[in-house]
């Protein structure tokens, strides 16, 4: 059972409603809501436990011995000598970065949802973030969080597919312009600092097509899974493959429709996508100030979101990998490895911990948020 949304508190156009309602459908393999969904929440306890394990593991080895393997045990007495005021310039930024990606939340997934007010769009997020510092697998922590309480919330789970997918675009749009714009600029020497061409124009070219491969999906007629599933024709695992193999386009299809709409709207809280990106590199920024580092702006921009697919990897919280792609970047731009790893380092310890700790905070009072949601729909 779900909670009807306020009619009056729906301001979307037609065409995005239209595409949204299409995508609640039911269908005989989507979830409804309250399945699987407990308000326990979808972080199990022993499951913190033991990554929190290894968290500590990973943070004990990367802190203390990658600048003994690294030879870079002088280097590594400088961290006690930072700046205190660059460094809290890049906490104040930090948390600025969290408060753009909560405006973004609330402006994507706020709409309709007369549940999701500024306190919920404040501990989803939180709580999502950290799920994603305390797990791997390139943030699916995240979005499960995200998901189980926006099915609490009332959302129907194929809305919350189509706006989670809508949410990503709009925030990785910001993303692949930054490369583009910044990894052409480089590479072609319109913009001061130079790299080699598979950090410059590489990953602008990728993007690119990256880019049009995600607006191609708006091309992907509505109602393209109903249509398929239609089919009746064939043997039953062909009709199965079929139904599988609309899934995902369609889900791209009606959150690339959704995004496009958000962005032809103009809505003022999508610049919270531009903020959580801008005050994450900032703090990046601050920590290179913070140890006498000056590299240029465009240099810290590519070497930020490089460093940013070193998450891919299946590691807690993306602890190793952040950091081995982010100071191999700088380094391969020019910047000195003693002081890319002593800023890299500073940049994580604060990007890191400074949004767990209120994240896990934010967690906590989110479980009660849904017990609270529980007891008003029973």
């Amino acid at each position: 059972m779900t909670v009807p949304t306020d009619p009056a508190a729906v301001t979307e156009p037609a065409s995005t409603l239209q595409t949204e309602a299409l995508a609640t459908e039911p269908s005989p393999h989507s979830r409804q809501p309250g399945e699987h969904t407990s308000g326990h929440g979808p972080l199990g306890r022993r499951r913190m436990i033991v990554t929190a394990a290894l968290i500590v593991f990973s943070l004990v080895a990367l802190y203390l011995l990658l600048p003994k393997l690294a030879g870079l045990n002088e280097t590594w007495g400088r961290l006690k000598h930072g700046d205190p005021v660059w460094l809290a310039a890049a906490a104040a930024v930090e948390m600025l970065s969290i408060a753009g990606y909560a405006l973004l939340f609330r402006t994507v997934f706020g709409r309709g949802m007369r549940r999701l007010g500024w306190k919920a769009s404040i501990q989803i997020p939180l709580a999502g973030i950290a799920a994603i510092r305390l797990f791997a697998a390139a943030g699916a922590g995240g979005v499960a969080v995200t998901a189980w309480a926006l099915v609490h919330a009332g959302m129907e789970p194929r809305v919350v597919a189509c706006r989670m997918v809508a949410n990503l675009i709009v925030q990785y749009a910001v993303y692949l312009v930054a490369l583009v714009f910044f990894g052409l600029g480089v590479g072609l020497g319109v913009l001061p600092g130079h790299g080699p061409f598979e950090l410059t124009l590489l990953p602008a070219v990728l993007s690119i097509v990256l880019a049009g491969i995600v607006l191609s999906a708006v091309l992907l007629p509505v109602g393209f899974e109903r249509r398929l599933r239609r089919i009746s024709g064939g043997p039953r695992w062909w009709r199965r493959l079929m139904e599988r193999a609309a899934a995902a386009p369609t889900a791209l299809g009606d959150g690339a429709r959704t995004a496009v709409s958000l962005i032809a709207e103009r809505r003022p809280g999508l610049i919270g996508a531009v903020l959580y990106w801008a005050f994450d590199i900032a703090a990046l920024g601050f920590s290179f100030r913070a140890f006498g580092g000056h590299p240029q702006f465009a240099i810290i921009v590519l070497g930020y979101f490089l460093g940013t697919l070193g998450s891919l990897l299946p590691l807690p919280g993306g602890i190793g990998g952040v950091e081995g792609a982010m100071i191999g970047s700088f380094v391969a731009f020019g910047i000195p490895a003693s002081q890319a790893v002593i800023a890299v380092l500073a940049y994580r310890a604060i990007s890191f911990w400074l949004p767990t700790l209120p994240g896990i905070a934010g967690y906590i009072a989110l479980r009660r948020t849904v017990h609270r949601w529980e007891r008003q729909r029973s």
